[in-house]
């Protein structure tokens, strides 16, 4: 039989990190070990009740099921302007200048179909959601890694940016508040970026998903002014409204850009399930008190992340935005792999190494705030067996 190889795309990307540390926590699990889960940022909370009678209500009547419209429900569109104009201060046009989406990690992927020739360059952070390196190579772009320091607050060094070859570069991403380093970004940095963009003719996107998580005051690139020329903007409600598992998503940008995209898309799916789009409808339109009480369970937990943090001798800011705590490890420990597996293997929790978001990470872990605190307080008290500080 003649042997049959796979697409040298394949090559370029390994089984995601998650996926392969989530079958070793089941196999301990299977031998009767109680794992406590604290690196996967999936939201434990249900979403509002009134978006699940919603679902349930549309999806029990009989003419729901067929075909959508690739561009989304008109419903739908206007739901996310609205949402921008309230939270955001950036007025949209909901009938060309938004594109719903299964989900954001599908635009990763689209955006990048949608602008880079194999060859192009695309800038990625480091550290940074590793979706956005594996995506470039599967669309065969060359990888510009940049560095996101600690000492700089985790944004771009704009300096180092400029030495790079930026006439073969197209796109950038660009993620706050920032994954997985909790920094949140400001005005003054997405005014920098939608320059830097202008200036070369680099597309900046800005992957905003925890925009609404431990943090006052939601910030878009897009409000900056002539942002839409260079800018497009990810959004979801998979971590604002508990709805991870529901893949409802957005991009935002110049009509151009959207009509660009939407070529690719439409050429890859048949739009998402109507009532779906409608109890999304309904998500958008909570009022303040959503919000706030999702918040407040969060900050419980995170005063819990903090003192496990402490527990295993790591330092950290406190002002960090969004779903994860990042610190960074002891010098006495030789990295933070080692220290993750130990706290799995000898406490029977999981924690996430740094390393799987870019050699910037190398010296840090990440706790999630996506299990229940009394789960979180049990960890806490098997990490300070250990001994660790």
């Amino acid at each position: 039989m003649k042997e049959i190889k796979a697409a040298n795309r394949v090559g370029t990307v390994q089984e995601y990190y998650f996926s392969r540390k989530l079958k070793e926590v089941a196999k301990l699990r299977s031998e009767g070990h109680d794992i406590i889960s604290l690196g996967i940022g999936g939201p434990d909370l249900p979403p509002s009740p009134e978006v699940i009678a919603t679902l349930a209500a549309e999806a029990n009547k009989p003419d729901t099921h067929s075909y959508q419209p690739y561009v989304g429900i008109p419903e739908l569109r206007n739901a996310f302007a609205q949402w921008y104009s309230r939270y955001y201060g950036v007025e949209l046009d909901a009938s060309t200048e938004i594109q719903p989406l299964i989900g954001s990690k599908e635009g990763i992927l689209h955006i990048s179909m949608t602008f880079l020739n194999p060859g192009d360059g695309v800038l990625v952070p480091n550290p940074g959601y590793p979706t956005y390196t594996s995506v470039s190579c599967l669309v065969g772009a060359e990888i510009f890694s940049y560095d996101l320091c600690e000492d700089k607050n985790w944004e771009p060094d704009f300096e180092a940016l400029e030495q790079l070859p930026l006439e073969r570069i197209k796109l950038m991403w660009v993620n706050y508040p920032n994954m997985p380093t909790g920094a949140g970004g400001s005005r003054q940095l997405f005014e920098k970026l939608v320059d830097f963009g202008r200036r070369h003719g680099i597309v900046i996107v800005n992957d905003n998903p925890y925009s609404f998580i431990l943090n006052e005051k939601p910030e878009s690139i897009l409000s900056v002014p002539g942002a839409r020329e260079v800018a497009m903007e990810l959004n979801s409600l998979s971590k604002s409204h508990n709805m991870a598992g529901w893949r409802v998503a957005m991009v935002a940008s110049n009509p151009t850009f959207i009509g660009w995209l939407l070529k690719v898309k439409s050429n890859i799916d048949s739009g998402q399930f109507r009532p779906v789009m409608l109890a999304a409808v309904k998500a958008l339109q909570l009022t303040d008190d959503w919000y706030q009480r999702v918040n407040a369970v969060y900050s419980e937990r995170r005063a819990v992340a903090e003192k496990i943090m402490e527990a295993m001798g790591c330092k950290f800011d406190s002002s960090q935005q969004g779903l994860f705590l990042w610190g960074r490890i002891p010098d006495s420990v030789a990295s933070a792999e080692e220290l993750a597996d130990r706290i799995l293997y000898e406490a029977d929790v999981f924690v996430t190494p740094g390393f799987i978001f870019g050699s910037k990470g190398e010296r840090f872990v990440r706790v999630s705030l996506c299990t229940p605190v009394e789960s979180m307080n049990k960890a806490l008290d098997r990490i300070k067996r250990l001994n660790i500080v």
